[in-house]
């Protein structure tokens, strides 16, 4: 055998080898790394715009709950000053009703103390009336000294 045939041989059989792998194998391998790389690549991008997105989630959410405690504050602020509105129309409602209970007490004194005071003027004018008819001794008539009672009464 012949050098130059057997290395023309292996140089056939080569580059028949380098056909094969890169028709076969080195194109579809290259292919399946690069979608591999884009798949990767996407990924950490999908993983990159996740962080940001759970960032400004956070965010979200840390300025809710800050705004969640300021409205409750608020309504808090509200309910005492609701109730303090409440109290102190209780206050007034018990005040006027205090008030008014005081006059209707002082209207019923006064109208007693001018019941009295007649019922007693009458009796001072009847007990005069006997006491003057006992001293003149004669009968008086009840009759006649009326007005002068009721003026008596009256002055009383």
């Amino acid at each position: 055998m012949n050098v130059t045939a057997t290395l023309f041989g292996q140089l056939i059989t080569f580059a028949v080898l380098v056909w094969f792998v890169t028709r076969f194998l080195w194109t579809p391998l290259t292919g399946l790394m690069a979608a591999r790389v884009k798949r990767i690549a996407d990924g950490l991008a999908a993983a990159e715009q996740g962080r940001k997105e759970l960032a400004a989630a956070e965010h979200a959410r840390e300025q809710m709950l800050h705004e969640s405690r300021e409205r409750a504050a608020e309504v808090m602020l509200q309910a005492e000053r609701h109730a303090a509105e409440i109290i102190d129309e209780a206050k007034g409602g018990a005040r006027t009703e205090a008030e008014r209970i005081l006059a209707q007490a002082r209207d019923d004194i006064d109208r007693e103390f001018n019941r009295v005071k007649k019922e007693l003027g009458a009796a001072v004018a009847s007990l005069a009336v006997e006491g003057a008819g006992k001293i003149i001794e004669r009968e008086v008539d009840p009759r006649v000294h009326e007005a002068l009672l009721k003026r008596l009464i009256e002055q009383l």
